[in-house]
């Protein structure tokens, strides 16, 4: 592979990560004109469905005319589940979790993710844990600790509902990430993911129209941009970039430029939401985004083996 076709992706990987992190603000951001994650999270992929279909109804294939294979009802079901699991559910815990806590302390929480998949990888598929991953996992969840030591002393009374939703959301995306890598590999990651996430679309808007009624959709048109913003440049335009450069540079890489997330949220926090958090807080996400980059520096180990 050439240099510039490295540096694309290292660009594009970057780029995702730091267009991801924007969605906590923007979600933030929202919830001083209203308070209900249900209806915010059905505007969002409103707003993202169109641009998925047009993407599906404009693919042509990989790079090379490699032919995919056609999606069977065994891959229908798959995508409907991961759908459900990785874009639905982890991204309502997260907009409720939200609620509660700052927008910097739960990305340095939701970026525990690959942390978890370690775990989840041993216990479901019998993937041994490594001595480096066993000093990530130690070196990531004392960071968390400080993070929240922080609260400890001021917690309000549903602080740690935030930090619990926001950790599921974690999980639940962790459950996502190690249940896609055959359907990927067999669909395409673009395909997979613009099917996933309009099957979470369809999600959303269900659920919104079993809870909610059209009444809700009376709201400020701050909210409506707000949510515009949020489906266009936090959840469209990073997939597809995050795509792209998984294929350019590979998961490892792509897993430890993506530490730029957490750190961004925080600066954006900072900037936008008069957010502050403590030097015992900082350390402790330092510790995160270290105990991330081990995880992911042992996967490109691994890779080039």
């Amino acid at each position: 592979m050439s240099r510039t076709h490295n540096i694309v992706g290292v660009l594009l990987a970057a780029t995702a990560a730091i267009a991801f992190s924007l969605r906590a603000i923007f979600v933030k951001l929202a919830y001083e004109d209203m308070s209900d994650p249900v209806t915010l999270l059905a505007l969002r992929m409103i707003f993202s469905l169109p641009f998925f279909i047009v993407a599906l109804a404009l693919y042509r294939g990989p790079p090379g005319g490699q032919k995919l294979p056609p999606i069977t009802a065994r891959d229908g079901l798959a995508l409907a589940a991961l759908g459900f699991v990785g874009y639905y559910l982890s991204s309502f815990l997260d907009m409720i979790g939200l609620q509660y806590i700052a927008a910097g302390v739960g990305r340095l929480i939701l970026f525990m993710y690959p942390t978890i998949v370690v775990v989840i990888s041993a216990v479901f598929l019998r993937k041994p844990i490594t001595r480096r991953e066993l000093i990530a996992l130690a070196i990531t969840y004392a960071g968390v600790a400080l993070v929240l030591s922080g609260q400890l002393d001021k917690t309000s009374d549903n602080f740690w509902l935030g930090v619990l939703l926001v950790m599921l959301s974690a999980a639940t995306f962790s459950v996502y990430l190690v249940g896609s890598g055959e359907v990927v590999l067999r669909l395409g990651s673009i395909r997979f993911t613009a099917y996933a996430t309009a099957a979470a679309s369809a999600y959303c808007i269900v659920q919104f129209m079993a809870l909610r009624p059209m009444s809700a959709l009376v709201l400020p048109a701050r909210v409506y941009w707000l949510a515009l913003c949020m489906a266009l440049f936090s959840t469209v335009m990073p997939i597809f970039m995050m795509a792209e450069a998984l294929r350019r540079i590979g998961a490892s890489r792509v897993a430890m430029i993506s530490a730029l997330g957490p750190v961004a949220t925080v600066v954006s926090g900072y900037i936008g939401l008069d957010e502050t958090m403590s030097l015992v807080q900082s350390v402790g996400g330092v510790l995160v985004v270290a105990g991330v980059l081990i995880v992911a520096a042992q996967a490109r180990a691994m890779d080039r083996k």
